[in-house]
């Protein structure tokens, strides 16, 4: 066995049995190292805590003198926790967080020292960010980019860092991250719904939008992933045979948890408490340590902040436990591999889920107004649906029969459809009396019972109605759940707006009742919206066909899928809702591309390299093995050397086979890279990439993975897929 692989498994067999922690009750320390709403009452003046609040709950401008109250409180409650120092943390477009540590050590004019934090650092800083991507808003040297607070994300304190969720603009004010346009958005949806929420509620004043997100995600010993170069630089297995057992049994599904792994669970959750992530749920998923983990739902704002701060405690927390974590959405062929699903609601300020129905026909009219409405958005907006959760790595996993297809469409149940079939006949114009007590009794009276009965599943849906929430189960579980939400915010909150536009003029213009002008739109974008709704198996064919009959986009590669983010309805769409302009969309969609692009180059350099000087060497050392093998047999057994030595010449000759495809195919996928490379347009390089160069992949692969099966096992160098999914 090779000395690096080897090792590798040594390390790991004898690593000793792990105990499982002791931990008290979690309500106890829940939120202990957050600044939220309790320490800031006990360490802010009256006044300065009025003002952050109102910041929060109003949008309200913080002036200076309240930023340096609430800095000095701050800073007291981060000494007091035994940090040293503070950081901005935002989300750049790279698709992770960031963060520069300043210490609150100062020096003195008479040469002392004390710690120092004020409300110029607090709220504004500058950082060195030229290197992050923005896509032509600013050039690489101009290093201006500032970090603004986000007062509605607590200050959380990580290590010994007092940590302050931020935004990240460009001197010229365009957004560089994934937060500020979220923002936009979530304002858009909460000035849309709330006007929309006013036709059954008149005390209502803000709506929010929820999120929960369920991570999933893979751990591997730590020692056998750093013995794999695959997997420490992209994250995923880029050749390795299938183990002869996989998920086929179904037997780590809602498994036993393995103590390890318990163990490393425990220690992460206890630590989200403390940073206020409500995590609640964990469990096996379906591929061999393959795992999950789901909090409560939140504010869309602070759940997605939480997402992104979980996903960098994850790989500090399993270095602890000698695991690493992979995130990527197929890091192993043959398997299933890792999404981030995102379930997603409006609730007003008075408590009411919008997509929950009640126990009035009032309150069930309203549940189907935003319901409908939010179908209707998605119908109109299906393609840009699809290019939020493209990426070179979601692309393995979107309509690889263990997860939604690439298509999108909405899962509603049999029971929802027949409602909306019934809602379609609605009579155009005035209701009479009998019509009206039908409707509302009979068809709209009966959804609580209907939902509360409603408990079929659409598992191949990217997006399906479950109780009182959207799933959108097509995101990828590496991707920043910012992005998906931003876009989901904006086309509901454009569609409510068009909706309130419409029933108002029906008031107006035809002397409706507001109920008869409501019924009569809903009827509408029921009919509209048809062509989105799908209750069959999203993995078959005949869907496929059937989608394309309907006119619905199958983009299976990002390069293709994106191009929706660039459209002129996109654009005009994204500048209505006041959520992003032209410079900051356009910027996005070449930071997407060369992304790709990069990714895709990455692992084609990987490949080679571990296919030339990894899995080559090895096969030519097992070949002269067999070929010295062979030599003695001929001496030996000279006579019948034709029939006992065929299969040892056999096996040599198929190894040659084996090898010159692994050298043909690497060379042609490095000539096709250098072309790739000397293109300057970013859209057809990333085409390039896509469709010339990523199809070698699993040519080389082929002729690796052969050889893994035919080469002896203590020659072969890498950590093979059983010892990876089944060793705990």
């Amino acid at each position: 066995m090779s000395t690096f692989r080897s090792r590798a498994l040594q390390e790991t067999l004898n690593r000793k049995p792990v105990k499982i922690p002791q931990t008290k009750n979690r309500s106890e320390f829940f939120g202990s190292n957050v600044f939220n709403e309790v320490s800031m009452q006990q360490y802010l003046t009256k006044e300065a805590y009025q003002g952050v609040m109102n910041a929060i709950k109003h949008g309200s401008r913080i002036d200076r003198k309240i930023a340096d109250q609430v800095a000095n409180s701050m800073k007291n409650w981060a000494l007091s926790k035994g940090a040293t120092h503070f950081t901005h943390w935002f989300q750049p477009l790279t698709g992770g967080t960031a963060e520069k540590h300043d210490a609150f050590f100062e020096l003195l004019a008479d040469g002392s020292s004390m710690e120092k934090f004020g409300g110029n650092e607090l709220v504004q800083q500058e950082p060195d960010a030229s290197s992050f991507p923005s896509g032509g808003i600013r050039n690489t040297f101009e290093a201006r980019g500032y970090t603004a607070w986000d007062p509605t994300s607590p200050a959380f304190i990580y290590g010994p860092t007092l940590c302050i969720p931020t935004i990240f603009v460009a001197y010229t004010g365009e957004a560089l991250d994934n937060k500020t346009p979220l923002l936009r958005a979530l304002n858009a949806i909460d000035k849309q719904a709330t006007a929309v929420a006013k036709y059954f509620d008149k005390t209502v004043s803000k709506v929010n939008a929820s999120l929960g997100w369920e991570q999933e995600y893979f751990l591997i010993d730590k020692a056998l992933a750093l013995s794999r170069p695959d997997i420490v630089l992209t994250g995923r297995t880029l050749l390795g045979h299938s183990s002869a057992k996989g998920q086929q049994l179904d037997d780590h599904y809602f498994g036993s948890i393995p103590q390890r792994v318990l163990s490393f669970m425990i220690e992460l959750e206890n630590e989200c408490i403390k940073l206020g992530i409500p995590v609640k749920t964990r469990h096996n998923e379906v591929a061999p340590n393959q795992f999950e983990l789901a909090p409560i739902y939140e504010e869309a704002n602070l759940a997605v902040d939480h997402n992104a701060l979980l996903m960098d405690i994850m790989g500090r927390i399993a270095t602890n436990h000698q695991l690493k974590v992979l995130l990527h959405e197929k890091p192993f062929k043959g398997i299933n591999g890792s999404g981030k699903h995102n379930n997603w609601s409006l609730s007003t300020d008075n408590g009411v889920n919008l997509l929950s129905p009640g126990k009035t026909p009032m309150r069930n009219l309203q549940f189907l107004t935003f319901f409908i409405n939010t179908i209707k958005a998605i119908y109109k907006h299906e393609a840009l649906m699809r290019a939020e959760i493209a990426s070179a790595s979601n692309d393995h996993r979107l309509g690889a029969n263990e997860a939604p297809p690439a298509i999108m469409s909405v899962f509603i149940g049999a029971q929802l459809s027949s409602v909306l079939r019934e809602l379609e006949n609605v009579t155009d114009g005035k209701l009479s009396p009998e019509e009206k007590t039908d409707l509302k009794l009979n068809v709209i009276g009966k959804i609580p019972e209907i939902l509360l009965d409603n408990t079929d599943r659409n598992r191949t849906s990217p997006f399906a109605f479950t109780g009182n929430k959207f799933e959108f189960r097509a995101v990828g579980s590496m991707a920043n759940c910012a992005t998906p939400m931003t876009v989901l915010n904006t086309i509901v909150a454009k569609q409510l707006k068009d909706f309130k536009k419409q029933v108002d003029l029906l008031i107006e213009k035809k002397d409706l009742k507001k109920d008869e002008a409501i019924f009569n739109v809903l009827r509408e974008y029921i009919k509209d919206s048809k062509d989105i709704l799908f209750e069959g198996n999203g993995y078959g064919e005949e869907w496929e066909k059937e989608a394309a009959k309907r006119g619905l986009s199958n983009n299976k590669t990002t390069p293709s899928a994106i191009k929706a983010k660039v459209t002129k309805k996109t654009i005009e769409l994204f500048a209505e809702m006041e959520v992003m302009n032209e410079k900051e969309i356009l910027a996005r969609h070449e930071i997407e591309l060369q992304a790709y692009s990069l990714r895709i180059q990455i692992e084609g350099r990987v490949l080679g390299d571990v296919a030339l000087n990894h899995v080559i060497p090895t096969a030519v050392n097992y070949q002269n093995t067999l070929i010295k093998n062979v030599r003695g047999l001929k001496e030996v057994f000279s006579k019948e050397f034709e029939s006992i030595g065929k299969d040892q010449m056999d096996l040599i000759k198929k190894i040659s086979d084996h090898i010159s495809g692994i050298t043909k195919n690497t060379n042609a996928m490095v000539e096709e890279r250098k072309k790739a490379n000397a293109t300057l347009d970013e859209e057809q390089k990333a085409f390039i990439y896509c469709d010339k160069i990523k199809p070698y992949f699993d040519k080389i692969r082929y002729h690796c993975d052969k050889l893994e099966l035919m080469i002896d096992d203590e020659l072969w160098p890498l950590v093979k897929y059983r010892e990876m999914l089944f060793t705990r």
